[in-house]
């Protein structure tokens, strides 16, 4: 599976962006995750494929929301009120297989990876 990731860019605090991710074929679970400077890999979202099961980060929950296309494979990510902590690489994430709950914030969990997109908070 390949998995495109676009939508980074620069922001101010407070502001909105919105990540999208194409999958080259069916997934099952998709995420995103988020690396800042001198940290390591975060979990930020990620959802199932009925759409139904949607699942966040603490530092994000009510600030982003994920969703998805089954019919396109995609993955979007949409970030409202954002701070500048929020600046990272934001990476896609997926797995052909149905991730189980206590493990999938956990990128192991991941088979596949996208390229990363920059995303910018200014303060």
């Amino acid at each position: 599976v390949q998995l495109q990731a676009s939508g980074g860019g620069l922001v101010q605090a407070g502001g909105s962006l919105r990540l999208s991710c194409a999958a080259s074929r069916r997934t099952f679970t998709m995420g995103w995750f988020r690396q800042a400077p001198g940290k390591e890999r975060e979990f930020v979202a990620a959802i199932r494929r009925s759409g139904g099961n949607t699942y966040y980060a603490d530092s994000v929950k009510g600030r982003f929301t994920i969703s998805r296309d089954n019919a396109k494979n995609t993955v979007d990510l949409q970030m409202n009120s954002l701070k500048a902590e929020d600046t990272a690489v934001y990476y896609c994430a997926a797995d052909p297989n149905s991730v189980i709950v206590s493990m999938i914030r956990d990128s192991k969990s991941y088979g596949y990876w996208g390229q990363g997109t920059l995303v910018t908070v200014s303060s």
